[in-house]
């Protein structure tokens, strides 16, 4: 590594490192403030304060790299432009893709690292934060709340085009109550309607008590009589974990538990919530390469900077662009949910306009 190169990314470093670590002090600072009277009112201890902020680090790192990339690119190129040193780069023979050669090598570095850390970190942590949240809210004071872990009104699509509503379903006893299940045809028409009063999983079987089952023709029309059991095993694969995993919203899980998810509904035929949930997905993939992508876009418009302006100039530049690149990405999932845009091309659109934008803005410079 040159000399020039290293003099370059060592700025860009220090300058994003210094975000990062400004970003995360200041959420931490403005949240306890907001909600100092919630924690003085539950008695929050020092322990559990720490869980909390800690549990959250590893989602405030994904959300806060791209500006800080942002802003490292676009005040260090800035600063060089201001001094002059772009051009004695230049008037040497070198392209600015030479130049920021480095620095886009960091950026995809730091793509990578934020993928890594969305799909292996951040979703426990985004649910060990919730969790603890609703600790703190209940006055637990960080020991484990003496109510078994409970979700209500669980709905989620199984296998075999079935559809879930359940009242409460207890995690830790892999126990649920008030059960209602929709089983239907490849057309999706209603076959059979299952309602239980409790479930309970022994020995890798369903075991429902005081269950009524329905069964309907192609009209709709119940068939017979509905037959009931004190107790019936039931045939249904999902186990209580996967039941826990399921029921999760797509923010909660990772890569492999929402490609497994998508595989569960995709045999239900219900085309919005797949439909949603590969937008999901194919974000995931694409969310994490903004980094690289607004280093690239960062460059054009920092050299465009005026030479007397660098500092707040530089802020604000970054303000604007991070702004609109989000609005458009945005807009662009919000095309895909609704069906306009197909979910890879909803979920990469936003990424390869501006990546053209910036490449383009690249070559015009003098």
């Amino acid at each position: 590594m040159r000399i020039l190169e290293r003099y370059i990314l060592k700025s860009v470093i220090y300058i994003f490192f210094s975000c990062i670590f400004s970003f995360l002090f200041l959420y931490i600072i403005i949240d306890l403030l907001s909600n100092l009277d919630e924690i003085l009112k539950h008695r929050a201890t020092l322990m559990i304060l720490s869980r909390y902020y800690l549990s959250y680090l590893p989602v405030m790192f994904v959300q806060v790299s791209p500006f800080a990339c942002l802003l490292s690119t676009v005040y260090t190129f800035s600063k060089l432009n201001h001094n002059n040193e772009i051009i004695a780069m230049r008037s040497s023979g070198l392209s600015i893709f030479e130049i920021a050669r480095n620095v886009l090598f960091f950026g995809l570095l730091i793509s990578l690292l934020v993928f890594w850390v969305n799909d292996r970190f951040a979703p426990s942590a985004l649910a060990e934060n919730q969790k603890i949240k609703a600790q703190m809210e209940d006055g637990s004071k960080g020991v484990k709340s003496r109510r078994p872990e409970m979700i209500l009104n669980l709905s989620m699509y199984g296998s075999r085009n079935r559809l879930f509503f359940i009242s409460k379903f207890f995690i830790g006893t892999g126990t649920m109550e008030g059960i209602t299940i929709l089983e239907h045809d490849d057309n999706q028409n209603l076959t059979k309607k299952i309602v239980a009063d409790k479930g309970e999983y022994i020995d890798g079987l369903w075991r429902f008590s005081r269950c009524i089952t329905y069964n309907f023709d192609h009209n709709g029309q119940v068939i017979d009589e509905p037959s009931y059991f004190e107790e019936e095993i039931m045939a249904i694969p999902e186990t209580p974990r996967e039941f826990a995993n399921l029921r999760q919203k797509p923010e909660l899980m990772d890569i492999r538990q929402m490609q497994d998810y998508i595989w569960r509904v995709s045999k239900s035929g219900a085309t919005t919530v797949i439909r949603n949930l590969k937008v999901d997905l194919y974000q995931r993939f694409a969310m994490p390469f903004t980094s690289l992508i607004i280093i690239l876009l960062g460059i054009p418009f920092s050299l465009m900077t005026h030479k007397r302006a660098t500092g707040m100039a530089s802020i604000g530049v970054s303000i604007i662009v991070g702004f609109l690149y989000y609005i458009l990405d945005a807009v662009c999932l919000a095309l895909g949910k609704s069906g306009l845009f197909p979910p890879a091309m909803a979920a990469s659109t936003s990424h390869l306009v501006v990546l053209s934008a910036s490449i383009y803005l690249i070559a015009k410079l003098p």
